[in-house]
């Protein structure tokens, strides 16, 4: 699932007229980077959760034959946070047996190779963390041993990636709602493991930060070329 409904405040004016996932940078929008990597790493299901302007990212990805995956979408009348948008796509999602859904922030940017994520999944949740950012320092969990912890230093920040369990939203109704919580209790319960991940991470939260990631594509790319 790649999570494309929030409203794109701090892109603001950028996400006046245009969704923050279809911004380009480097001559693509930034949900289609997150789709060629989800596909490259053996991805066939996307489910896109949409709300603001959601109809121009439909119109835009289509069904996602051009990536060789199948999209479907997810409606929110309003935005419901991350949590409340996951439950609504839940009947999308969800296996009988409980089996674990990729979810990827469609407003970041990284180069971490998905392909590399277990298979075997012994927990509710596995969270991909990195460095902590300049904007946010004080980071978001901890990790020890492999396993996730709300309340240690030092903390790193969750970049975004996970694996989740549908069972770890069971009991929630539906409505907007965090899912910072959730994964806390889950913790709580030694039910969230991790790994730390050392390359590159860029949240796409701010139009400086746009410009940020397109100057270090195009360096990258300028570096492939010669």
């Amino acid at each position: 699932m790649i999570l494309a409904a929030g409203l794109g405040k701090r892109m603001r004016p950028l996400t006046d007229h245009c969704p923050k996932p279809l911004l380009p940078v480097a001559g693509k929008p930034l949900i289609v980077h997150s789709i060629e990597r989800l596909a490259k790493a053996g991805v066939e299901e996307l489910v896109i959760n949409l709300s603001h302007l959601g109809e121009q990212i439909e119109a835009a990805l289509g069904d996602g034959h051009r990536w060789k995956v199948s999209i479907r979408y997810s409606h929110e009348a309003v935005p419901l946070e991350t949590a409340g948008g996951i439950i609504q796509a839940l009947p999308l999602l969800a296996e009988a047996d409980d089996r674990p859904f990729l979810l990827v922030n469609g407003d970041i940017w990284c180069d971490y190779p998905l392909a590399r994520l277990p298979r075997e999944l012994d927990a509710e949740a596995h969270l991909v963390l990195v460095d902590n950012p300049e904007h946010h320092r004080q980071g978001d969990f901890g990790l020890v041993q492999g396993r996730v912890v709300a309340n240690t230093q030092p903390r790193l920040t969750f970049s975004g990636i996970s694996l989740l369990r549908p069972s770890l939203f069971r009991g929630c109704l539906p409505g907007a709602q965090a899912l910072a919580p959730l994964l806390r209790q889950a913790m709580d319960r030694e039910a969230v493991t991790g790994e730390y991940y050392r390359g590159v991470w860029i949240d796409v939260g701010t139009p400086q930060r746009l410009a940020a990631l397109a100057q270090q594509l195009s360096c990258i790319n300028e570096h492939l070329e010669d």
